[in-house]
C-alpha cells in the first residue's frame, strides 16, 4: 500500500510538472532575439525638414535640442554660401535652345534638355513651368508636360529681358554652422543642390544634382552625412530612383523593401490595415495641420509595434514652404518626448541603418559552465552599417546580476522579467568580438 502510495505520488507530480510546463512560456536560457527597435521601444519616428530654411535652424533645432531630439535636415547644399557647387545648367548654350525653339516642337527627345535649360532663365514665372511639367510627366500626362514646356519658351522668346540666367541669392548659412549643428547629434542630407524636379532633367544635369551635392556634404561634413538623400517633391519617377539607388544608401522618396510596407505623405491607408514586418508611415504636417492631428500620429505607433513614422516638416514661423509656428513644433516634441518609454526618436539614417541590419543578422548562442556566449553576424558593408543592434537573451532566475563583455565595452546590467522568463537586454556590435553573459552580484 505504501508502495502503491508513493508511485502513485511520483506519477501525480510528474503529470503536474508536464501539465506545467506545457501551459509555461518560457524560454530556454541563453535564448536571444534581436529587438524589433533599439532598446527594446514600441515604434520609431523620424524627424525631417526640406530646404533648410532659416527658421528650421533659429526656431526648431534649438528646441530639438532642449528636449535632445535628433533630426535628419535635408539641405539644398547649393544654399550655403560657401559651397563649391551651385545651380547651373550643363549642356549647348542656352540662347542656342531658345532659337531652336521657334521652329522645332518640344517632344520626347528633347523635352528633358529644354526643361532643364529653362529653370535657369528669367523669373519666377518661367521657372515655375519646369516645376509644373515635371509634375505633369510623373502623374503620367507626358503631351501636357510636353506643352508646358513649350508654352514657357513661348514667353521666352517674346521678352528678350527672360533670356538672361536667373541669379539666385547665395545663402546665410555656413557649413561650419551645419557642422555646428551635427554636432547635436543631427543628420544633414542632401536635398540636390538647388531642388528642381528631376524627372524632366536630362541625365548630365540629373547627375550634377546629385552627385554634386553629395560631394559638397562629404567634403565638408564627411561620410556619415552622405547616407541619406530626399529627391524634391517626394518624386518616385522610375528613371530618377534608378539613379539615385545608385549613389547614395537609402532615401524617404522610396525603399524597395521586401519586409517593409510604404505609405507615403498622400497615402489616406492606415498603418494598422497592414501586418508586414514594418510600417513607414509618412505623414506630412502642413500650415493647417492640427496639434491634435499630429499627436493622433503618434498615438497609432503607441498601438503597434511596427510601424517607423516619418514626419516631414517645410517651413517653419512664417519662413519656408506650408510654414507651422514655433509653438506648435515646441508642443508636438515635448508630447513626443513624454513617450519617450515607447517612442524611438532617432535619424532617418539610423533607423535605416538598424532595420537593415537587424533583418540580415543572425544571432547564435552557446551556455559554458556559468556563462552566456552569443554571436551576432550580417553580412552588409560594415563601413557603413555600424550601427548598435539591441538583444535580449534570457538568463538563469538566480541570476541577480549580469555582467556583460564584448571587446572592451563590460557593463553590469540588471535582470527584468517578463511572461517568457527572466531576461537582459543590451546593445550590441554585429560582426565584433563574442558577447559574454556571466551571473553577477549587484
Amino acid at each position: 500500500m505504501t508502495q502503491f502510495f508513493n508511485n502513485s505520488l511520483f506519477y501525480i507530480i510528474i503529470i503536474i510538472s508536464f501539465v506545467s510546463c506545457s501551459k509555461s512560456n518560457l524560454k530556454p536560457i541563453g535564448h536571444t532575439e534581436i529587438e524589433k527597435w533599439q532598446d527594446g521601444k514600441q515604434a520609431a519616428v523620424s524627424l525631417t525638414y526640406d530646404d533648410g530654411s532659416a527658421n528650421q535652424f533659429k526656431v526648431a533645432l534649438p528646441i530639438m535640442n532642449r528636449l535632445e531630439l535628433p533630426a535628419t535636415f535635408f539641405i539644398n547644399t547649393g544654399n550655403i554660401s560657401d559651397s563649391e557647387y551651385h545651380r547651373k545648367f550643363i549642356g549647348r548654350p542656352v540662347d542656342q535652345i531658345i532659337r531652336e525653339t521657334e521652329t522645332i516642337p518640344t517632344n520626347a527627345d528633347n523635352l528633358f534638355e529644354r526643361a532643364s535649360a529653362i529653370r535657369m532663365l528669367g523669373n519666377y514665372e518661367i521657372r515655375e513651368h519646369h516645376t509644373r511639367a515635371g509634375s505633369l510627366w510623373e502623374s503620367g500626362r507626358q503631351q501636357e508636360a510636353i506643352k508646358e514646356i513649350d508654352k514657357g519658351y513661348e514667353l521666352v522668346r517674346a521678352d528678350k529681358s527672360l533670356q538672361f540666367p536667373y541669379q539666385p541669392q547665395p545663402g546665410n548659412i555656413t557649413w561650419e554652422e551645419l557642422n555646428t549643428y551635427a554636432s547635436h547629434g543631427h543628420e544633414f542630407a542632401s536635398h540636390t543642390i538647388s531642388h528642381p524636379r528631376l524627372s524632366v532633367m536630362d541625365e548630365v544635369n540629373l547627375l550634377y544634382e546629385l552627385e554634386k551635392s553629395k560631394e559638397d556634404i562629404l567634403n565638408n561634413m564627411g561620410t556619415e552625412h552622405t547616407f541619406s538623400v530626399e529627391c524634391p517633391y517626394g518624386t518616385e519617377d522610375e528613371r530618377v530612383m534608378e539613379y539615385m539607388y545608385e549613389r547614395y544608401e537609402a532615401s524617404r522618396n522610396r525603399m524597395p523593401e521586401p519586409f517593409m510596407e510604404e505609405l507615403n505623405r498622400g497615402s489616406r491607408e492606415q498603418p494598422g490595415s497592414f501586418n508586414k514586418e514594418y510600417i513607414q508611415w509618412q505623414r506630412g504636417a502642413l500650415s493647417n495641420t492640427s496639434l491634435d492631428q499630429m499627436k493622433a500620429w503618434a498615438d497609432t505607433c503607441n498601438a503597434h509595434n511596427n510601424i517607423w513614422l516619418v514626419l516631414v516638416f517645410h517651413g517653419v514661423d512664417d519662413v519656408g514652404w506650408e510654414a507651422i509656428p514655433g509653438d506648435t513644433l515646441d508642443a508636438y516634441f515635448q508630447y513626443i518626448k513624454s513617450n519617450e518609454n515607447n517612442l524611438w526618436v532617432a535619424t532617418f539614417k539610423d533607423v535605416t541603418k538598424y532595420i537593415r541590419e537587424r533583418m540580415q543578422a543572425k544571432v547564435s548562442y552557446s551556455i559554458n559552465e556559468d556563462q552566456i556566449s552569443v554571436q551576432l553576424k550580417h553580412g552588409l558593408d560594415p563601413s557603413l552599417y555600424d550601427l548598435p543592434l539591441t538583444l535580449k537573451t534570457y538568463i538563469p532566475a538566480s541570476w541577480k546580476g549580469v555582467e556583460f563583455n564584448q571587446g572592451e565595452n563590460t557593463q553590469i546590467l540588471k535582470p527584468s522579467k517578463d511572461e517568457n522568463g527572466y531576461f537582459i537586454r543590451y546593445r550590441a556590435m554585429a560582426n565584433k568580438e563574442n558577447i559574454i553573459l556571466v551571473n553577477s552580484e549587484l
